[in-house]
């Protein structure tokens, strides 16, 4: 995102037991994710509110889900739905379609993994990439956000609806 542009509103749809937590990152650091090895916290979001519920279930049952609207400003992302920027960045478009999961699982590192620590390395906040369960949707994969010399992340909660704390669901 240039400087002065715009923030760019993201949907982000996770399970409502964590509402009081809505940019903690800490699920996708504890499983890890596509764009994160574990132990790397990051926030998934989606540019469209359908995308977001579709990459939230998977394709499978549909789970209960708080969505969340969010604002972010002055993110570095690199754009990998541009052909030309995967060009520039020397990736194959196949990087979209890599098996990062069996790759964990088989105690490999993800080339997602590897081309966001290298992305990090050089400054970037996090990628933008075309949804996997929603054709034609794209997603953010945030890797740094609200701390010093980071982008600003915000969850658009104008009256207050969200909790403070993980009392509301005793």
């Amino acid at each position: 995102m240039p400087d002065g542009a715009p923030p760019l509103e993201l949907w982000r749809a996770f399970v409502p037991r964590w509402a009081h937590l809505p940019l903690s990152g800490e699920g996708a650091a504890r499983f890890g994710g596509r764009w994160n090895p574990v132990g790397m916290p990051a926030i998934y979001a989606a540019r469209e509110l359908s995308t977001a519920w579709a990459e939230y279930n998977q394709g499978f049952v549909q789970h209960p889900a708080l969505i969340a609207r969010l604002s972010l400003s002055g993110a570095r992302l690199a754009d990998l739905t541009d052909e030309a920027v995967l060009a520039e960045l020397t990736v194959k478009p196949a990087i979209h379609r890599c098996e990062w999961r069996d790759a964990m699982d088989r105690g490999r590192v993800p080339e997602t993994h590897a081309l966001a620590r290298r992305l990090l390395r050089k400054g970037w906040h996090g990628v933008i990439y075309p949804s996997f369960m929603s054709p034609g949707g794209s997603c953010v994969a945030l890797w740094r956000w609200n701390d010093k010399d980071a982008p600003r992340l915000d969850v658009i909660d104008p009256e207050h609806r969200l909790p403070k704390s993980p009392a509301s669901w005793l």
